[in-house]
């Protein structure tokens, strides 16, 4: 296991340095979405409604909407509270174990000591044994303050996060308002059919019947060859769709260039376009035209056709 924080117990003058660890993980089957057309994986993208660019988390704020203003909280803001930084796990006070509703356990941490001698951690675990007591605390871990129950696992400390008061619901149900009559022979009988259920809790009697069935379906599609190659789930043009500045209507690429090449074909076909034909001159006007033409040309091509006159010998 991998330390996800490091703290101190503090409690009076007395500090233990500890290591904190999950104490808890998750084993259902990850599964992502695809499209069911062609397999292609499903992307969920971080879009700016303003500008409609695709956000890095390194340029994400988080904000607070109250009414018709948003008051926007930069990763500075939050880390100027103090409660938010703090690295002790305070204890309060100690109170019965049996005080703790198991309805406000939230997540739990297995805690290791984290100094050259363990002392300190032994001692205050044989204690909350000795005394049955659980130590009530306040820690910040994940930029939250947290409420948490410090007490024994095992050989081991273990902080279990509680759920504040005001997040944990009143059950106020009026289908119970109802007087019922329940007869001593029916209780008598209920407690029969309980007892015949009796027994101590075992966690590893029982498993995950739908997980196991997942995983069996899942291996029998891959070796009867119903599967796709993973490569092809994420297409060709990832690189393309990743650009921050290509916008959800921005069209097709082939489609632009497709339309810029017709409308540039049209744009040259009207320039090439012939001149109207005119109507054909009749024959006085083509004879009066290449008069004028020699004439306008002294010396030229008319002038050298005149044949030369012969000179005496």
């Amino acid at each position: 296991m991998k330390s996800i924080w490091k703290g101190a117990i503090t409690f009076g003058l007395v500090n233990v340095p500890v290591k904190v660890y999950s104490a808890t993980e998750d084993h259902d089957i990850g599964l992502h979405q695809v499209h069911n057309k062609d397999g292609g994986r499903i992307r969920y993208q971080r879009r700016c409604e303003v500008c409609h660019k695709i956000v890095d988390y390194e340029n994400i704020d988080k904000a607070y909407e109250e009414g018709e203003r948003t008051v926007v909280l930069t990763e500075d803001d939050l880390d100027s509270l103090p409660e938010e930084r703090s690295r002790e796990i305070d204890v309060v006070e100690f109170v019965p174990s049996d005080q703790l509703d198991p309805i406000t356990f939230d997540r739990s941490y297995f805690l290791e000591p984290d100094s050259k001698s363990s002392k300190a951690y032994v001692l205050l675990r044989r204690t909350l044994e000795a005394t049955d007591r659980t130590a009530i605390v306040h820690f910040a871990l994940r930029q939250k303050t947290r409420l948490g129950a410090l007490r024994v696992h095992g050989d081991v400390l273990m902080l279990q996060s509680l759920l504040w008061d005001d997040e944990v619901r009143d059950a106020q149900f009026t289908s119970l308002d109802e007087k019922v009559r329940i007869s001593a022979k029916e209780l008598e009988m209920s407690a029969s059919l309980v007892e015949s259920f009796a027994a101590d809790f075992s966690p590893e009697k029982f498993s995950d019947d739908y997980q196991e069935q997942l995983r069996e379906l899942i291996e029998a599609k891959l070796k009867k060859g119903d599967a796709v190659s993973t490569d092809e789930t994420f297409g060709k043009d990832d690189a393309d769709e990743d650009s921050d500045d290509n916008p959800d209507n921005v069209l097709d690429l082939m489609e632009a260039l497709k339309r810029s090449i017709e409308a540039s074909r049209s744009t040259k076909g009207a320039a090439r376009k012939p001149a109207a034909k005119s109507k054909p001159k009749s024959k006085s006007q083509s004879k009066s035209a290449s008069t004028a033409k020699a004439k306008a040309k002294p010396g030229g091509e008319a002038a050298s056709k005149s044949p030369a006159k012969k000179t005496g010998t």
